[in-house]
């Protein structure tokens, strides 16, 4: 974790919201924030999910390079995920072919248009999925691709609810990697930050392929305590929709990152806002006080919300988070 900050470099930044987006917690309450218990059939839903995404066959296919940026060659890829759904994205890997690990990285909601290749440590080949329904890659007429609309999709039951698919798609993506390159399998991570990093929370503790993680201002964590939190981001949309039909909340439990980090056995290094309009960061200290396992935090003066140390803040984040996932 990051010391004290007797400087005030970390105070909330001035803004125009109509609510505080620190919430009224300070880094000792957020470091207290606990997650919910298991749900009844917790275990036996997701493994479930696992198994029946794992007996689909990805069948990859790989593009010719499209570009090279700084050593690393850039590809296209598609694979197959659950539900028949065909997911595309990106595939880069060191243009001299050292590859000394692998890695899936994800996005947020605003999906992703181009990989960053300098994100990722050095020597590793990644793949860049655009999860279902979001993205340059994978849009589809049934998911709509705006955040809001997305994470209602099939909420209704935690068998369609649309964030089980994308769970499903960030397992088939380690398959169609360490299908395509199998020097990839010897060290395999997981990128993932907002709604990826919810999703990388939801997908880890199932797949035992992987064996570290990094995720930044995770979503999805501690949903009782999301209802009760205004915000600019997805989150608002499900307060909404809580607010009018109850019966989500029988679904909701089944999709808390805070919940699964718990069963997460792998090294996870967490990037955690105490300022965040649009992912509460109650939410986001729930997923890192559940972790089990060796941890490590970062904690950012913001998240989600541009200030004057926000490319400092984001390049000393990745800074730690690389060595992490190499140490």
């Amino acid at each position: 974790m990051q010391p004290s900050d007797p400087a005030g470099e970390l105070a909330p930044p001035a803004h125009e919201f109509p609510f505080d987006p620190t919430y009224g917690y300070g880094l000792p309450e957020l470091l207290a924030v606990g997650a919910p218990p298991e749900p009844p059939g917790f275990e036996d839903f997701w493994r479930g999910l696992y198994d029946t995404a794992r007996r689909v066959d990805p069948l990859p296919e790989l593009g010719p390079p499209e570009a090279e940026v700084d050593g690393v060659l850039v590809s296209p890829v598609s694979f197959r995920s659950a539900g028949g759904r065909r997911i595309g994205g990106w595939l880069t890997a060191p243009a001299d072919g050292r590859i000394t690990r692998g890695c899936v990285a994800t996005h947020g909601y605003g999906g992703r248009r181009a990989p960053e290749p300098g994100l990722p440590p050095v020597g590793a080949a990644t793949i860049w999925p655009c999860l279902r329904g979001l993205g340059a890659r994978s849009l589809f007429p049934d998911i709509p691709p705006d955040a809001g609309s997305h994470v209602l999709t099939g909420i209704e039951d935690r068998g369609t609810y649309v964030l089980g698919g994308c769970a499903a798609d960030v397992w088939a993506a380690a398959s169609a990697l360490l299908y395509l390159l199998p020097a990839a399998s010897g060290h395999l991570s997981y990128l993932g930050g907002s709604f990826g990093g919810g999703i990388g929370a939801l997908a880890l503790p199932w797949d035992d392929r992987f064996d570290a993680a990094a995720l930044w201002v995770p979503t999805f964590g501690n949903h009782p305590l999301r209802l009760t939190m205004p915000c600019v981001g997805s989150g608002e949309a499900v307060r909404e929709r809580a607010t009018g039909d109850p019966a989500v909340l029988d679904v909701l439990p089944y999709f808390d990152a805070a919940t699964a980090a718990a069963r997460l056995t792998i090294p996870v290094h967490v990037g955690a806002a105490l300022f965040d309009p649009a992912v509460p960061p109650p939410g986001q200290f729930a997923v890192y006080n559940a972790l089990p396992a060796k941890r490590g935090l970062t904690v950012l003066r913001a998240g989600h919300f541009d200030h004057e140390g926000t490319a400092r803040e984001d390049a000393a984040l990745e800074e730690a988070q690389r060595e992490f996932l190499t140490a």
